[in-house]
């Protein structure tokens, strides 16, 4: 069914958390979550200053924003309403989303699509990405998916192509692949470590106590933990990273708690920023956390053995991603 409250120039525009056919004829929920007349209202205003972002435009957004929609690519930068796309794409650095972009998931945080696609892959994506990176001249890149849970393998083979197809095409662009758990699957996780990426990332997203409800219940934060720690046990040249979002009613002892559990699965690189509600639909934002606060768990994490903390009301887990070596928190200013 498709379900629509409004045209605008003759072109469907679906309701968020309604649900609608997609281009290649299955359902999916709008932004992940279904409509919930009894969730918590927005409340208008109540931002503090450090959390505005700009409007996103610029002659390096116009032209990233074409190539994305020439090579017919999915963005997480899009699909989950990050506040920084104006600023990366105007620097010509994109957050690649490869295996569509519907998901087979739905977390109360995150704003992508979610529904059953039934096997539905773009056999031309992994060419198409390649193209795209080579196009934009990247010399770093990061590439995420949404969960593939009606996939044998999770989309493993299919995104282990699409970063072999980037590596063929643009051998001198380092890569950064953000991925789903793969439900845990060692085999699946070996796949796509060993598929010529430099850093492997799976997001941990918060702490132990608040997995659930933030996750879906087919996450977990100890599957993540464990995809982790195999990971680096698998490739050890190859740098691991994890993010943590703060602001969903966390403690600032669970955050320490989770810093030691994840240096304990020898996690080279955390990312911490503030979670921001990306509709009605999803969880409530419970407090905004200062930079001053950020700028704290930071050294904390540094004094925990992390090879480096990118933390910031802004920060997201592939924010300046390329920079994250330089060990200054990607020029982050309290």
């Amino acid at each position: 069914m498709n379900s629509t409250d409004k045209q605008f120039r003759g072109i469907p525009i679906v309701r968020s958390g309604s649900k609608y056919r997609t281009g290649e004829g299955f359902s999916a929920i709008k932004n992940g979550v279904k409509h919930n007349q009894n969730a918590e209202p927005f409340v208008s205003g109540q931002k503090p200053a450090w959390l505005r972002a700009k409007m996103p435009t610029g002659k390096g957004y116009s032209r990233t924003q074409q190539i994305v929609k020439e090579q017919r690519l999915s963005t997480v930068c899009e699909e989950s309403m990050c506040p920084n796309i104006g600023e990366c794409w105007n620097a010509g650095t994109a957050t690649i989303m490869v295996l569509g972009s519907v998901c087979t998931r739905a977390c109360r945080f995150c704003a992508v699509d979610t529904g059953n696609p039934k096997g539905w892959l773009d056999a031309e994506e992994p060419a198409n990405t390649g193209r795209a990176v080579r196009l934009m001249g990247l010399e770093y890149v990061v590439i995420t998916s949404v969960d593939r849970d009606d996939l044998a393998d999770g989309g493993a083979s299919h995104y282990a192509a699409c970063i072999r197809a980037i590596k063929q095409q643009n051998p001198n662009t380092a890569v950064e692949a953000l991925t789903p758990d793969f439900n845990g699957v060692k085999e699946h996780v070996e796949c796509v470590v060993d598929s010529g990426l430099d850093v492997f990332a799976q997001n941990v997203e918060t702490v132990r106590r608040l997995t659930h409800p933030v996750r879906d219940p087919r996450a977990g934060y100890e599957k993540t933990l464990r995809v982790l720690r195999h990971a680096k046990e698998f490739r050890p040249d190859v740098l691991t990273k994890t993010s943590l979002m703060l602001g969903l009613g966390e403690r600032d002892n669970e955050i320490m708690q989770t810093m030691d559990e994840l240096r304990d699965a020898k996690v080279d690189i955390l990312t911490l920023g503030q979670y921001l509600r990306p509709t009605p639909n999803h969880l409530a934002v419970e407090r905004y956390v200062t930079p001053e606060e950020f700028e704290a768990f930071r050294r904390e994490g540094l004094d925990k053995g992390f090879l480096e903390v990118v933390a910031g009301p802004m920060v997201r887990s592939s924010y300046r991603a390329e920079q994250v070596l330089q060990k200054n928190n990607v020029g982050l200013a309290v």
